[in-house]
């Protein structure tokens, strides 16, 4: 990333990217600075809780998917 590209909002992948990277507990410090810094909270927010639904919904899947295959 260059200079310029830190001073920029984030981009639609970006957003994505590092909600993904803060979902696991990866992420870097710079990408960290560059949300608090020229990201919108709400556009976060709303994808923290969208991959959250997600995450739940494959669990849940997971978890009936195996308890379908033990015959229960």
């Amino acid at each position: 990333m260059s200079e310029t590209d830190d001073h920029k909002k984030p981009n639609f992948w970006q957003i994505v990217l590092s909600t993904l990277a803060a979902f696991l507990g990866v992420q870097s410090s710079k990408n960290r600075e560059r949300d608090f810094k020229h990201g919108n909270i709400y556009v976060y927010v709303v994808s923290g809780l969208i991959f959250t639904i997600i995450f739940i919904f494959a669990v849940v899947s997971v978890v009936r998917l195996v308890l379908h295959n033990a015959g229960m």
